[in-house]
C-alpha cells in the first residue's frame, strides 16, 4: 500500500468504487433482491446474477456499461464461517459490467487504476493471477500495465476459467491478489496460501460460447463481469487481521459481547469463532428479511431460519441465556441502512420475525438439549464415536431439532453423526407418508410449497370483474393448513379464481370480502405465492371449510385509490424522462392506496425546478384526459413499439402493455385507470436520495389528494391556534422563534461552560504527582461532552505538564470521557486518542482523536467508575 494509506470505512469503499465507474460511463444500478428472478438458484449467490439473462443472450441491456454493490448470500461453506478470516454467508460484492462494449484491455487497465490510484496499493503489494491459455490477458498486464512476470501467475480451468453452465457463455478470468507480505520475494509465490495472499478483484472476460460437444468458439458480443469483495477490501485497507473486524461487521459483534459481558479480544478462540458467527450471520438475516424471506422448513426460508438459529445456539455458547437477537439486529440495521434503505424501512419485521423464531427455538433448544446432552452420554459410555442417524432423527422429528445443530454439538464433544442413518430414516418417514395417503391431508400438511401439488392454481379475473364467485381451495392458520375455521381466526385463504389483485410490480395487495353461506372474511391484504394467490384476513363471522363455494369481492374505493396512484406513476416516469434526461429508468416503486414512491436511477438531486414542471407536466397529462390501451404482446413486439421495461424485471414471451397514447407506454400487470382524467390530480410530496445514483419522488394522487389536504390543514389550523396568528403569519412566527431558541441556546451553552469550569476548578487541588507529570482523573456529574472538553483542556492548561482524564453522564445511557495530554506525556508514548479509545470499552463503547486531545463515549453509566480507575491505574504505570 502508498506509505500513509488513508483509512476508509466500508461505505467510503463502495461509494468510491461506484463513482469511480460513474465517472467512465457506468450506470449505477441498485443491488437486486436476494430473491433472484433465476428459478434455478435458491438466493442471490454473485454480483453477476443479475445480468445472467444478458450475458446469455435472453435480453436486450438498456445499459453498455452497469456498476453495481450487489448483496449476495452463500452458504455452502457454512462450517466455515468464523474459522477463517474471510469466509462469510452475507457479503457484497462490487462489480463493473460491459454488456458487448469495452473488453479486456480496458477492463484490465480500470482494474489496475482504481486498486493503485484510487485505493492506494503499491504494485509491489499486488500480485496478479490468468487463465494459463490466456496470452492475450498475460501481455496485457507484463506490456501495458508493467506487471513484472514473475507476479502474474498463469492457473488452471479450475480456478481462472467461468462457466454458466455445461453449455453457453464463458471465457477467462484474472484475479488481482493482495500481497501482505511482499519481502518474502517473487521465487515460489503460492497464491493458495491465504496467510500471505487474498484474491480481492476478480475480472471474467466473457468471450467464447461452448456447445454440448465442448467446443469453443468467439461471441459475437464480448462482456466483462467484474467482482470485487468489499469485506475484503475493508480488511486491507482498515489494516485488520479478518474481515470481521472491518467496520462492516465488528459493530455487531460488539453488540453481541457487550451482552455477553465478555471482550472480544480477551476470548479465547472458540469465543470468537461464535462472535464471529453471529456477527456474520445476523447481516444475512437482516438481509434477508428486508427482502421478505420468511422463516420456514422450505427453500430460502429454511436457510434464514437455519442461519437465526445458528445465531441463537452461538449466542448460547459465549454465555447468552435470554433473547437477544433484536439487540444484535439492531446494530446490524444501522450500519446498512445509509446504503440499503429497505432495511430500516423493514425494521419492524425484521425485530418481529426474529423475536419469534428465537422464541420458539429457545424452546426447541430446552427440550432437544436435554435429549441430545443423553444422547451423547451414551454413546460416550459404550465406547462409540458416532451418534446413530436414528437418534438424530428422533430428534429432529420428534423434537424439531435440525440435523445441523446435532452435528455441531456433536462436533463440540469429538463425535460425528451417521448422516446416511438419517437420511435413511427420513425415506422411511416419506414412505410411511405416501402409504397412509392416497389424497392429501390439509390437517397434516403445513405449508403451500406442499399444497401446490394438489389444488388448483389461481385464476385471476380482477382486470374486468370486481366480483367473483369462487371455491375455497384451502386454508391456512399460520402457515399450517386446516380443513374449517371458525369466527376471529386469522387465516390466508386460496381460492381457484378471484379478483384481488395480489401484490406485484410494486402495487400492494387489493382489500376486500369473502363471503359465503353465514360466512364473512375480511380480506386485509393479498399476496402472490408462485401461481396461488393467498389471501390474508379475518373470519368475522361464520365458520370457513375448504371446498365452500363463496363470492370474493374487493373493495372499490381501495382499488380506485391504487390505479389512480399506479398510472400516475406511469405519467411520473415519463415526465422524469421528458424534463429530466430521458436515460432516466425505474429502480422500484410502491403503489398503494393513500400514496406512491418511485425509485429512479439519477446521478444528480433535481432543482426546485424541474420538480415543479414535472408536477405540472403530469396534472397536464391528467387533464388532457388520454385513455387507457390495454393489449398482450409479444415481449419482442411490445419493445419494438417502445414500451418501456423495468431493468432487471423478468418477463415472459407475451407480456401485458398499458399504453397512453403519445404520453406514457410500458410493460404491466397492475390496476389502472381507464382515462387519465381519472386521477384528478397528482402532488409530489417528497425528491430525495435514497442510495448512490438513486432517487425517490414521493407523491399523491386522486382520493388520496382529499386526505393529504385535510392532515396539512388539521395541522396548519392547529399550529394558528397554539401560536395566535393567522396561518399566512405563521412563517414569520417560527422564523422568530427559532432566532429566540438560538439565542437561548447559545446562552445555555455558555452557562454549561461556565458550570463545568467552576466544578473542575475545584479539582486542581487533586491534582497528584506522577514522576515529573501531574495528573487528574474524575468524575464530573451531569456535564455535557463538550463543556467536558472545555474543562478538561483548562485543567491541563493550568496543571502544565501532566494529563487530564474526565468522565460523565449527562444523559441516561450516555457516557462521555475525554483525555487532554500534554506534550510531554505524548512523548512518553501515551496518545489521548488510543488512550480514552480503549478506556471507554469498559462502558460498551469506543471514540479517539488527537494525541494530545480526545473523546469517547458508551452506554453503561454503572462501569464509569471501574473506567476512571482503569485510567487512573494506567496512567500511573506509564508516568511513574
Amino acid at each position: 500500500m502508498s506509505s500513509n494509506p488513508q483509512y476508509l470505512s466500508g461505505n467510503e469503499i463502495r461509494n468510491i468504487f461506484l463513482d469511480f465507474f460513474a465517472q467512465r460511463e457506468h450506470q449505477i444500478l441498485p443491488s437486486a433482491s436476494l430473491v433472484p428472478e433465476d428459478p434455478t438458484v435458491l438466493l442471490t449467490i454473485a454480483g453477476m446474477l443479475p445480468f445472467k439473462p444478458i450475458f446469455l443472450g435472453q435480453r436486450t441491456p438498456e445499459f453498455k456499461r452497469a456498476t453495481t454493490s450487489q448483496k449476495c448470500i452463500r452458504t455452502n461453506d457454512i462450517e466455515n464461517v468464523g474459522r477463517t478470516k474471510r469466509h462469510h454467508t452475507f457479503f457484497e460484492m462490487l462489480g463493473n459490467f460491459s454488456f458487448g462494449d469495452y473488453f479486456k484491455e480496458q477492463a484490465i487497465a480500470w482494474g489496475w487504476e482504481i486498486s493503485t490510484q484510487v485505493f492506494g496499493f503499491s504494485p509491489q503489494n499486488l500480485v496478479v493471477s490468468v487463465f494459463e491459455d490466456d496470452d492475450e490477458a498475460f501481455g496485457i498486464w507484463r506490456d501495458q500495465i508493467g506487471v513484472p512476470i514473475a507476479r502474474i501467475k498463469r492457473l488452471g480451468e479450475d480456478d481462472n476459467f467461468w462457466v454458466s453452465g455445461p453449455t453457453g457463455p464463458c471465457g477467462p478470468c484474472s484475479e488481482i491478489y493482495y500481497d501482505f507480505h511482499p519481502e518474502r520475494g517473487d521465487e515460489n509465490i503460492d497464491l493458495e496460501d491465504d496467510s500471505r495472499f487474498i484474491e480481492f478483484y476478480n475480472l471474467v472476460f466473457m468471450q467464447y460460447n461452448r456447445d454440448a460437444s465442448g467446443n469453443l468458439t468467439p461471441l459475437q458480443n464480448k462482456n466483462i463481469d467484474t467482482g470485487m469483495g468489499l469485506e475484503r477490501m475493508a480488511q486491507i485497507l482498515q489494516k485488520v487481521p479478518n474481515n470481521y473486524e472491518t467496520d462492516l461487521i465488528f459493530p455487531i459483534i460488539q453488540t453481541a459481547a457487550q451482552i455477553a459481558g465478555i471482550d472480544y479480544h480477551k476470548s479465547d478462540e472458540k469465543t470468537k469463532v461464535s462472535l464471529k458467527v453471529i456477527g456474520d450471520h445476523v447481516r444475512s438475516v437482516v438481509h434477508m428479511i428486508a427482502d421478505e424471506i420468511r422463516a420456514s422448513n422450505v427453500g430460502r426460508g429454511y436457510v434464514l431460519r437455519r442461519l437465526i438459529r445458528r445465531v441463537v445456539r452461538h449466542g448460547r455458547l459465549i454465555g447468552i441465556s435470554g433473547e437477544f437477537t433484536t439487540q444484535v439486529a439492531e446494530t446490524a440495521i444501522a450500519l446498512s441502512e445509509s446504503a440499503y434503505p429497505n432495511v430500516r424501512q423493514r425494521e419492524a419485521a425484521i425485530k418481529a420475525e426474529l423475536q419469534r423464531e428465537e422464541s420458539n427455538f429457545l424452546r426447541t433448544l430446552d427440550r432437544g438439549e436435554k435429549l441430545l446432552e443423553e444422547i451423547i452420554q451414551e454413546v460416550k459410555q459404550q465406547g462409540n464415536t458416532q451418534i446413530s442417524g436414528e437418534s438424530a432423527f428422533t430428534l429432529y422429528d420428534t423434537y424439531g431439532f435440525p440435523l445441523e445443530l446435532t452435528q455441531e454439538v456433536a462436533e463440540e464433544n469429538n463425535l460425528t453423526v451417521d448422516e446416511a442413518g438419517f437420511d435413511a430414516e427420513m425415506q422411511k418417514q416419506v414412505e410411511r407418508a405416501k402409504a397412509a395417503h392416497e389424497t392429501i391431508d390439509l390437517t397434516v400438511q403445513g405449508s403451500i410449497d406442499k399444497l401446490a401439488e394438489h389444488i388448483q392454481v389461481t385464476e385471476f379475473l380482477g382486470y374486468t370483474q370486481p366480483t367473483a364467485t369462487a371455491k375455497v381451495e384451502a386454508i391456512l392458520v399460520e402457515g399450517v393448513s386446516q380443513e374449517e375455521v371458525e369466527a376471529g381466526t386469522q387465516v390466508q385463504i386460496i381460492l381457484d379464481k378471484t379478483p384481488f389483485y395480489a401484490e406485484s410490480g410494486g402495487q400492494i395487495g387489493d382489500r376486500g370480502y369473502i363471503s359465503g353461506d353465514g360466512i364473512v372474511v375480511q380480506v386485509e391484504d393479498v399476496k402472490k405465492e408462485s401461481d396461488f394467490f393467498v389471501h390474508f384476513g379475518r373470519i368475522e363471522r361464520g365458520t370457513l371449510r375448504v371446498g365452500d363455494n363463496v363470492t370474493a369481492q374487493i373493495d372499490p374505493a381501495c382499488r380506485r385509490r391504487a390505479q389512480a396512484n399506479h398510472t400516475a406513476t406511469h405519467l411520473l416516469q415519463a415526465a422524469l424522462k421528458k424534463i429530466v434526461d430521458d436515460s432516466i429508468s425505474q429502480a422500484g416503486s410502491l403503489v398503494s392506496f393513500d400514496r406512491l414512491r418511485f425509485d429512479f436511477n439519477c446521478p444528480r438531486a433535481l432543482t426546485a425546478e424541474e420538480v415543479q414542471q414535472i408536477e405540472e407536466q403530469v396534472n397536464t397529462w391528467i387533464a388532457e384526459a388520454y385513455p387507457a390501451k390495454v393489449e398482450v404482446l409479444p415481449l419482442a413486439e411490445a419493445k419494438a413499439r417502445g414500451a418501456v421495461a423495468m431493468f432487471g424485471e423478468k418477463y415472459g414471451d407475451e407480456v401485458r402493455v398499458i399504453d397512453f397514447p403519445n404520453v406514457s407506454m410500458e410493460l404491466c400487470g397492475g390496476t389502472h385507470v381507464s382515462n387519465t382524467a381519472e386521477i384528478g390530480v397528482f402532488k409530489i410530496i417528497s425528491e430525495a436520495g435514497v442510495a448512490s445514483g438513486v432517487r425517490r419522488i414521493e407523491a399523491v394522487s386522486g382520493p388520496a389528494i382529499l386526505d393529504y389536504l385535510n392532515l396539512r390543514d388539521k395541522v396548519v389550523k392547529d399550529l394558528s391556534d397554539r401560536f395566535k396568528v393567522k396561518p399566512e403569519e405563521l412563517p414569520d412566527r417560527i422564523t422568530s422563534l427559532q432566532s429566540e431558541l438560538r439565542t437561548s441556546q447559545k446562552e445555555l451553552e455558555t452557562l454549561k461552560v461556565q458550570l463545568a469550569i467552576a466544578k473542575s476548578d475545584s479539582l486542581l487541588q487533586t491534582a497528584e504527582t506522577v514522576g515529573d507529570s501531574k495528573i487528574i482523573v474524575a468524575q464530573l456529574e451531569d456535564v455535557d461532552p463538550e463543556s467536558l472538553k472545555t474543562a478538561a483542556e483548562r485543567l491541563l492548561q493550568k496543571i502544565g505538564n501532566g494529563a487530564v482524564v474526565l468522565g460523565s453522564v449527562p444523559e441516561e445511557g450516555k457516557v462521555s470521557i475525554v483525555a487532554a495530554f500534554s506534550s510531554e506525556v505524548n512523548k512518553k508514548g501515551l496518545q489521548a486518542g488510543k488512550f480514552v479509545g480503549a478506556i471507554a470499552k469498559i462502558c460498551g463503547g469506543g471514540g479517539g482523536g488527537r494525541p494530545n486531545l480526545a473523546q469517547a463515549g458508551g452506554r453503561d453509566a454503572s462501569k464509569l467508575p471501574e473506567a476512571l480507575e482503569q485510567a487512573e491505574s494506567e496512567l500511573k504505570s506509564a508516568l511513574g
